[in-house]
């Protein structure tokens, strides 16, 4: 595997987690009082896991902050 294709597979890889631990996080939020947080977390997303930690959900927050880490560092390897 080259190392555009491994790249490309991983940017893949952690943009997928990101999107899904943000939506699991606003499922999250909506469930839970007060329900305009997941709405607001919908249009600003990095507030999506400082209150699901805040609101019981460090897990989601953590795979969150890992997955944009992630995708954040392998974009900017992949514009070296």
């Amino acid at each position: 595997m080259t190392r555009d294709e491994w790249l490309t597979v991983t940017l893949v890889v952690a943009f997928a987690t990101l999107v899904t631990a943000h939506v699991m996080l606003l499922v999250g939020l909506l469930v839970r009082q007060p329900r305009w947080r997941a709405l607001a977390a919908a249009v600003a997303p990095p507030l999506a896991p400082v209150w699901g930690a805040r609101s019981g959900m460090p897990g989601r927050a953590g795979v969150w902050v890992a997955s944009a880490l992630a995708y954040g560092v392998l974009r900017w390897v992949a514009r070296r």
